[in-house]
């Protein structure tokens, strides 16, 4: 199928997981700049075994990027293979073509004909989406979503961006992206994208390393630390952190308005901010769906495993939901 044709068949959902073909097990890996993380999972969501592999961002060719895929998935699956293969890409994604067309941060990403490199390594289909976009299936099959129809799993940190299943499908259209480049700011800072105000440019750690450095703060803070430092009562940690969460408030208010999913489960960095965070995130959404009575009042979930393995989660689910 060609991308960009408006043919590309919707990802719907059944109740319970489709029989495998070939095999009991699940096959993911997550594919971000400089990392490749392997996971092997049973059908009910655990991990049986991981493995971890890096690349440079700078890689001259794709053959740096092949070559550490090869050692993350022969370490995981060794000689017996998954009944298929998700993979959760960063980027823009072909997922019907199974390439990734482009990834800002990785030039040697840009064409990467991911789908049929793995294909080859591990002789079983395989199956790209964009991490943030996917791991929307992660939560459906395995976490916070499990029976609902309608939901939003967000990435947050380095990767940003919303999951959204609406009404049992994922919103995955052809040149369709996860929400990191929406414009929340028409005059804002320049993106890596080349755009002004996208969303990324407000709601991730870069951001807020920038405006801690231009107020006093350690230019090394995180969510974690700054969060600490507002409990002892530091009004300047407080203020920041804050700002950082309606920030990322602002790119959720916008799903809320267009789709009303209601419950957000948010993963990663959020979980760092503590209640606090989480409540002030929640606050924004629903003073802002206010209007909104015949919607359920909006809903914030932070998920606070570990082993944040939604992404490869997303993969597993991506492999039932094409089984």
């Amino acid at each position: 199928m060609k991308s960009g044709s408006g043919d590309r068949p919707a990802l719907r959902l059944v109740s319970e997981p489709a029989p495998v073909r070939t095999a009991s097990t699940l096959g993911a890996v997550e594919l971000l700049p400089g990392r490749i993380r392997a996971a092997l999972l049973d059908r009910a969501g655990t991990v049986l075994r991981r493995a971890e592999s890096s690349y440079s961002p700078t890689a001259s060719g794709p053959a740096e990027i092949a070559a550490a895929l090869a050692e993350a998935v022969t370490d995981c699956f060794g000689d017996e293979p998954p009944s298929g293969v998700g993979v959760a890409a960063a980027g823009l994604v072909d997922a019907a073509a199974g390439v990734i067309i482009e990834v800002n941060e990785v030039p040697a990403l840009h064409g990467y004909p991911v789908a049929d490199v793995l294909a080859e390594l591990v002789g079983v289909p395989v199956h790209v989406e964009h991490r943030a976009r996917l791991q929307v299936l992660g939560d459906r099959w395995f976490g916070a979503g499990r029976g609902r129809s309608t939901f939003a799993s967000v990435s947050t940190g380095e990767v940003l961006g919303v999951g959204i299943l609406y009404e049992g499908q994922v919103l995955a259209p052809p040149g369709g992206r996860s929400g990191a480049h929406m414009t929340v700011a028409a005059s804002g800072r320049r993106c890596g994208c080349g755009a002004r105000g996208c969303w990324k440019t407000v709601a991730t750690p870069a951001w807020l390393r920038s405006q801690a450095e231009q107020r006093g703060l350690d230019p090394a803070s995180t969510v974690r630390t700054l969060a600490a430092q507002a409990a002892t009562g530091d009004p300047a940690a407080k203020s920041l952190v804050d700002e950082y969460a309606e920030n990322l408030a602002l790119g959720l208010v916008n799903v809320q308005q267009l789709f009303a999913p209601g419950l957000f489960v948010l993963h990663g960095e959020a979980k760092d901010g503590g209640e606090p965070f989480r409540a002030r995130i929640e606050r924004r959404l629903r003073q802002d769906s206010s209007w909104a009575t015949t919607a359920e009042q909006p809903t914030v979930l932070v998920a606070d495993a570990e082993i944040d393995d939604i992404a490869l989660l997303g993969g597993a689910g991506l492999v039932l939901s094409h089984s």
